[in-house]
């Protein structure tokens, strides 16, 4: 009877390994699989995609290979806990393999969604993440990454602004005081003059695809001028102290900079700077395809004018404060063709203008917390234009777009590490009493 019994629990015993080793053997294969699908889908993708520089296959098989290591790693916790025979870990053993499924199944999602997202069909996402990151200064690498230059170029084929032919006829502009408008042509016209006598500025606020925008109506053109870090070519400045410094009702931020290994010093202005009537900088404005100088005459017109060389041919044609930068969006109440985003992506915008009666406009718009949303050029342009700009030229945008008014940060600048917060900048455009 002992042998017997002695032989049915031995028999029992391997039985019980045996289903243990079974069991050992479907999350092995199941860590297998799970592993496997994606790989096969990746290659799949890859190889449809057989131009791609060979330096992003590799980045992209590492970023796998980095999921591939954790997922093993959470796996083989799982597994040591599945074999111990404590009573109280055998109670978790269904919450353990829920757990595994969940992991597998986000896993397996993710892999495979990212994939599609970069290189499926559907174009949006990549049309969206090329001009967005192309756009700025320090995201760049995240087309780069993923797309080399054939590709990116075929985004930008269907990304594209067309600016607006000519320069800016001044004769269209007049800034001499008329006699208040009576009747107004539409609603935006009414938002725009209507004001207490003696107002020297006010704030619309709008929204665009879901964000906010802030429209500042300066009344007196003169009082609109550039202003600069007091640190130019070593590093900038917040645009808050550049608005307390001069006193200015209104500031937002002005042209792009030149940002070397992306230090984030901000103090090197691109192209022309001219402030109330000296030249700050005359270098060379690059190999931007769009845009030229941006300036106000000396009888307050706002001019772009993108044959300008130099600095000082600037000052011989009349030019009292300028900065270098674009797209233009409007000019001579011509508005700029945009097809799909315009190729600058979706973003927190700056943009200056003037009406035909010499009010001037500037014009900000917020991202959203996560940078996904903002404006893109064409946006700008419909607004400048529903409010009646004539001139209107895009500004530096990004992280870089603020608003300040009386000393406040009304916008919401949100950084590269998703924070909010503005950076130090260059240049600034202000409205300010002081001459």
């Amino acid at each position: 009877m002992d042998n017997n019994k002695k032989n049915i629990d031995l028999e029992m015993k391997k039985s019980l390994i045996k289903r243990l080793h079974r069991k050992n053997r479907g999350i092995k294969m199941s860590v297998l699989s799970s592993l496997f699908i994606p790989g096969i889908i990746s290659l799949i993708i890859i190889g449809s995609h057989s131009d791609k520089l060979i330096t992003s296959k590799i980045k992209l098989v590492l970023i796998l290979l980095l999921a591939v290591f954790v997922v093993m790693l959470i796996s083989g916790f799982m597994m040591y806990y599945k074999n111990r025979k404590i009573r109280k870990k055998k109670r978790l053993k269904p919450i353990f393999k829920y757990i595994y499924i969940f992991i597998m199944a986000v896993y397996i999602f993710t892999c495979t969604g990212v994939l599609f997202l970069l290189y499926g069909p559907y174009v949006q996402f990549r049309d969206w993440l090329v001009t967005t990151a192309m756009a700025t200064m320090d995201h760049k690498h995240y087309c780069t990454w993923f797309y080399n230059q054939k590709e990116i170029d075929e985004v930008f084929s269907r990304n594209f602004i067309q600016e607006p032919t000519g320069l800016t006829d001044t004769n269209l502009v007049n800034t001499e005081k008329t006699e208040p408008v009576v009747e107004y042509a539409n609603e935006y016209e009414r938002e725009v003059l209507e004001h207490k006598e003696g107002e020297k500025y006010k704030i619309i606020n709008l929204e665009v695809n879901g964000c906010k925008g802030y429209l500042a109506v300066i009344y007196d053109p003169s009082e609109v001028r550039v202003t600069t870090t007091d640190q130019v070519g070593v590093r900038g400045q917040y645009v808050t102290t550049m608005a307390k410094r001069e006193n200015a009702y209104v500031a937002i931020n002005g042209a792009g900079f030149h940002d070397p290994n992306y230090t984030s010093s901000g103090g090197s202005p691109k192209g022309i700077t001219i402030a109330s009537g000296k030249i700050v900088t005359n270098n060379e404005y690059g190999r931007n395809p769009t845009g030229g100088l941006i300036g106000f005459t000396k009888d307050n017109k706002l001019v772009l004018w993108r044959d300008v060389n130099n600095a000082q041919e600037a000052l011989r044609r009349g030019i009292r404060d300028a900065v270098s930068w674009g797209p233009y969006l409007v000019v001579n109440g011509e508005p700029a063709f945009t097809s799909g985003n315009g190729g600058w992506g979706y973003a927190a915008r700056t943009a200056i203008g003037q009406r035909a009666d010499g009010v001037v406009l500037l014009l900000v718009v917020d991202s959203n917390y996560n940078r996904t949303k903002g404006a893109d050029m064409s946006d700008m342009t419909d607004i400048m234009v529903r409010y009646g700009a004539i001139n209107a030229s895009n500004l530096d945008g990004g992280t870089s777009s603020v608003m300040v008014v009386n000393g406040n940060l009304i916008s919401k600048p949100i950084n590269s590490a998703l924070q909010n917060e503005t950076r130090p900048i260059a240049t600034s455009i202000i409205a300010s009493s002081n001459k």
